[in-house]
């Protein structure tokens, strides 16, 4: 009888583990359904440049270099708007105040600081357009070492503000080249194409041109080249008639 338990008990197991597996394998591959993904990619150029910069001047007296960078601002504002960029594309950020201390040492033992002055550093963004202006100041901008003028350059960043437009045009090709996938799997089945059951939107990336860029699971956005290429994919379910 104890043997004849254990044996039931073990066909028991046998048969749930039998249909759990079935079950399992039916809802992954169901019958009758094809699921395809297909991939959408536009070459652009970008319409919007960002630009940034900065300029300093150290002082003991908080005053004398304020008034330093005060007339370093206005040399810098008449410099760009003599290279042809619009005086409402030039923003000038608040200024930023860091006071100067110099560590001393007695015997190589930290005893304490001392005041050296102070260094105030305007930032001023250019936003504009004019990407081909913009980018050849950008490059000319060591021109103010000459009127004393100690200006840090950031590299611009580029941008495209029809993106929203790109992106629609971009969706309605990948899911074009699904459903063409889709209807070469069912041909070459020798089933029809049904209907659509479901269409699920990738990552969106955006990548430099001929950058070698990676992608990214999360989606890259590239704003250090000026000439892009935007791609992304749809994943489609089609019933099969």
């Amino acid at each position: 009888m104890k043997y004849l338990n254990a044996i039931i008990f073990a066909i028991a197991i046998m048969a749930a583990a039998y249909f759990l597996s079935d079950a399992y394998v039916s809802r992954a591959n169901p019958d009758g359904v094809i699921s395809v993904t297909g991939s959408g990619s536009e070459n652009f150029i970008s319409d919007l440049i960002v630009w940034e910069g900065r300029f300093s001047r150290n002082s003991p007296n908080l005053e004398a270099a304020y008034n330093q960078l005060d007339q370093d601002k206005n040399i810098v504002r008449s410099y760009l708007i003599g290279k042809g960029i619009k005086d409402e594309n030039i923003v000038f950020n608040s200024v930023q105040t860091n006071e100067q201390q110099e560590n001393q040492y007695q015997n190589g033992n930290y005893v304490g600081s001392i005041f050296k002055g102070y260094e105030l550093t305007q930032p001023v963004k250019i936003e504009s357009n004019n990407v081909e202006l913009i980018e050849n100041v950008s490059r000319e901008i060591t021109e103010l070492l000459n009127k004393g003028v100690q200006f840090n350059s950031s590299p611009p960043r580029y941008y495209y503000t029809k993106m929203a437009d790109l992106k629609i045009e971009m969706i309605s090709k990948a899911t074009e080249d699904a459903r063409l996938r889709a209807e070469k799997i069912a041909s070459n089945s020798g089933e029809d194409l049904g209907d659509l059951k479901s269409a699920n939107m990738g990552v969106f990336q955006i990548t430099g041109q001929n950058s070698g860029e990676d992608f990214s699971w999360s989606g890259a956005y590239n704003t250090a080249d000026k000439n892009k290429t935007a791609s992304i994919t749809m994943r489609l379910e089609y019933e099969i008639d």
